[in-house]
């Protein structure tokens, strides 16, 4: 009889049990449950300014973002990969997983493993820690974005093999060098997604006097980002709408990928030189197979053109760009959190 209790209740408890994998990006957050990604939405929050109730959360809130008034206010809570605003944050996590599922209100036990940048400081883990048990989460770890995107892109992170991932996401660049479960050297610079944004705002203010916001610029990006000035299949030049900073009368411009290649240049090459930093700081054994392995490139970075043929010029390496690099870190976060026992590279609140 007591058998059968034990087995009812394990069935009861796996039942309410719920495990989820967290990808908490500066620009977007992805959910894994279940093998399936079940939540990619923007990591932005819009809150009712009289209230401080939340209005919407993700997509929906990336589509009021610099067009609200002056009650409602659009919250990005992570900055250069970390909690920015804590309070946002919780919002938002909290939205995004109630998306999942009408069901999530029945879990009584929420493990989740959520990725951190490597250069992350005690107090922004405890940060992430704090925010994870706000949401009622029972067993939280968390996991380095590099190490995350190694498992991601089907790397044996266990092997006494070198291999150098570059993961570059909305905030920061990652590029660690990772061998038997650990990672032996890293650079983590705050110079990625959003800095390339603001080039390009930038750039359009100073070079063609015209206003644009971060979302236009972010369009700039993705439909003419470039890293290199000669590329083989140029992309059509896009037509871009913003205010004319001499009359402040709306109008538009066309803008080519080599003029973005030029605004985007100076950050690139502080990639670089952190690469080759990372390079320099690599033990000679590791040095050795990373020349046979190359260099694996992550996250939406990965996505800008040419950018993998600038750092093999660079580096004199093979660069490989990550099949579905967006969702790279999201799916090793998923491998970790399966194998949460096995790897020894997570952090648990024990460990802090």
């Amino acid at each position: 009889m007591d058998t059968i209790i034990k087995k009812t209740g394990m069935k009861l408890f796996s039942f309410f049990k719920s495990e989820i994998a967290i990808d908490l990006g500066t620009a977007n957050t992805l959910i894994i449950q279940d093998n399936k990604v079940v939540v990619d939405e923007p990591s932005i929050v819009a809150i009712d300014r009289r209230n401080n109730e939340v209005i919407a959360v993700g997509r929906k809130a990336m589509q009021m973002h610099e067009k609200t008034h002056e009650h409602i206010k659009t919250i990005r809570p992570l900055k250069d990969g970390v909690i920015a605003d804590f309070q946002a944050a919780e919002h938002m996590i909290q939205g995004l997983i109630n998306m999942m599922d009408n069901r999530r209100k029945l879990f009584t036990h929420l493990k989740m493993v959520i990725c951190i940048p490597s250069g992350i400081t005690e107090v922004e883990k405890r940060a992430v820690f704090d925010s994870a048990d706000r949401v009622d989460s029972k067993e939280t770890y968390l996991i380095h974005e590099p190490m995350a995107a190694a498992l991601g892109i089907g790397l044996d992170v266990e092997e006494p093999i070198g291999n150098m991932i570059i993961d570059i996401g909305g905030g920061t660049t990652e590029i660690a060098v990772i061998a038997l479960s650990g990672i032996v050297c890293d650079q983590s610079i705050r110079i990625a997604g959003d800095e390339f944004t603001m080039d390009i705002i930038n750039f359009m203010k100073r070079q063609h006097n015209i206003l644009i916001g971060e979302r236009t610029a972010e369009q700039i990006k993705i439909n003419v980002g470039s890293a290199l000035h000669d590329l083989d299949e140029p992309p059509e030049d896009y037509a871009v709408n913003g205010r004319d900073l001499m009359t402040g009368i709306p109008k538009q411009i066309k803008v080519s990928y080599g003029e973005i290649a030029h605004c985007l240049d100076k950050s690139i090459s502080k990639i670089e030189e952190a690469i080759l930093k990372a390079l320099e700081n690599t033990p000679p054994e590791l040095a050795s197979d990373i020349y046979t392995t190359g260099l694996y490139l992550t996250g939406g970075g990965a996505l800008l053109r040419g950018l993998d043929k600038r750092i093999a010029q660079k580096t004199k390496l093979p660069v490989h760009v990550a099949e579905d690099p967006l969702r790279a870190v999201v799916r090793g976060t998923g491998i970790a959190l399966k194998n949460t026992d096995r790897f020894s590279f997570l952090i648990d609140r024990k460990h802090i």
